[in-house]
């Protein structure tokens, strides 16, 4: 069996809100109703987890302006996830909830204290995504005059990281004694301050929080880079991974065993998501016909406008690709924000010698590639991760609507689970547990 989670991308953010099946996405996107009826979604399907992206910033690279960014509503407006995540553990039972929590934006003692309450609320579902930002513009709403460098986020992080595990257990297990005669809460000499002084962070501890059902709640990571695949391996108990094809993914899963082993961690201790957007249809020919539509609309005004957009931002907002010409040479620069995603296009318009036109308008392959009919697609995700390997599994990545999210846990989750490829149920009650039960 390989894991299944889904990626909110957009976060709880303005979701896919023109075309078929928007619904009423435009005017309640801020409501909680869409997120509870993913989640409950999601449960019935058998998912490991719903993973929540977020961005704190109006992005504003693109022709020097934000105009884009609210035109279209890429990536603003968005509230904080954190708020929701309780919500939707009020109306599922099993579900991990994985909220995004950026190293430069919380002090590593509010997000440590956060995570604890959290897993509290969802009675022991709550993770944090550890990401380190991408671009200048966040890293200014949170007093910065620029982002750091790309490697210096990843010792920032890593530092962090040891503060917030340090106050994750500066409880002793057995600290709370709940003597109700004489009376006595908790044992003094079993709660420690931890004392922590380094270049980034300094902590006292301890936390003021009892430790949650999970005691660690759950620890994600998104990075690809070599500092980010350092850090998922000394800190992290899930990753979001982009790999194009099964040998890569097998690539990928041996190098963190190694990075495993050598943090004195086991291959077991991590398990690996692979970002997919799949393109399912009730046949074979009606998925390849929505695979091309889609392919073609890329070709628009419009799509080209809003990649460009996408490839400023992830530049780290430091190239506005709106200076360049379309039909010149794809440009090679690559910014500060040095993210897998840009270096990834950036590759690419180098091994294919692209003009810029021709990288915007290509077929997205964001992740796997996954096109057919429910059962086609169930047989080429279960091929896949025989290479790949366990440990494993698939982060879907899909818009929010809820035929979108329909066609997957009620269209392509029973013909996974008639393979015997996902849970038909979920053994533990705290979602470390379900993670780590296979």
């Amino acid at each position: 069996m390989f894991h299944l989670g889904w990626f909110l991308g957009d976060s709880t953010g303005i979701h896919q809100w023109t075309g078929n099946w928007a619904s009423t996405n435009g005017s309640d996107w801020m409501k909680p109703d869409i997120y509870l009826d993913l989640a409950t979604s999601l449960e019935r399907g058998c998912f490991d987890l719903l993973f929540i992206e977020d961005t704190a910033m109006v992005e504003d690279t693109y022709q020097g302006t934000m105009e884009m960014t609210l035109k279209y509503g890429m990536m603003a407006p968005k509230n904080d996830p954190m708020p929701y995540i309780p919500l939707m553990a009020q109306v599922t039972r099993h579900l991990g909830l994985v909220g995004t929590i950026s190293t430069i934006q919380y002090p590593p003692y509010l997000a440590a204290r956060q995570a604890v309450a959290l897993d509290h609320l969802t009675e022991g579902r709550s993770g944090i995504n550890v990401v380190t930002s991408v671009t200048h513009r966040v890293a200014q709403n949170f007093g910065y005059d620029q982002h750091l460098a790309h490697a210096e986020r990843y010792a920032m992080a890593d530092e962090w990281m040891q503060v917030v595990s340090a106050l994750w257990e500066s409880w002793d297990p057995d600290a709370v004694v709940l003597d109700y005669d004489e009376p006595r809460y908790a044992d003094y000499t079993k709660v420690h301050p931890i004392n922590f002084e380094g270049k980034y962070f300094r902590c006292r501890g301890p936390l003021n929080t009892i430790p949650g059902p999970q005691r660690r709640p759950v620890v994600a990571q998104a990075g690809n880079s070599e500092p980010g695949r350092e850090l998922a391996a000394r800190h992290a108990d899930v990753i979001l991974a982009l790999c194009k094809n099964p040998d890569e993914m097998k690539v990928l899963r041996q190098d963190f065993d190694k990075r495993l082993v050598k943090h004195g961690r086991k291959p077991d201790d991590l398990k690996i998501l692979f970002m997919t957007i799949p393109v399912v249809a009730s046949t074979d020919e009606d998925a390849r016909d929505m695979k091309q539509r889609a392919d073609d609309s890329l070709k628009t005004p419009e799509s080209i406008e809003r990649r460009l957009w996408g490839l400023s931002y992830v530049a780290g907002g430091s190239i506005d690709y709106a200076k360049f010409e379309l039909d010149g040479p794809a440009p090679t620069e690559l910014g500060t924000g040095e993210t897998t995603t840009a270096k990834s296009y950036i590759e690419r318009a180098k091994n294919e010698q692209l003009t810029l036109r021709e990288l915007v308008t290509a077929p997205r392959q964001y992740g796997m590639d996954f096109v057919g009919s429910f059962d086609t697609v169930a047989e080429q995700m279960g091929e896949a991760m025989e290479v790949a390997g366990p440990n494993s599994g698939f982060l879907i990545y899909r818009p929010v609507t809820r035929k979108d999210v329909i066609d997957i846990t009620d269209g392509l989750c029973p013909a996974l689970r008639k393979r015997g490829l996902i849970r038909s149920s979920y053994e533990h009650k705290t979602f470390r547990e379900n993670l780590m039960a296979f």
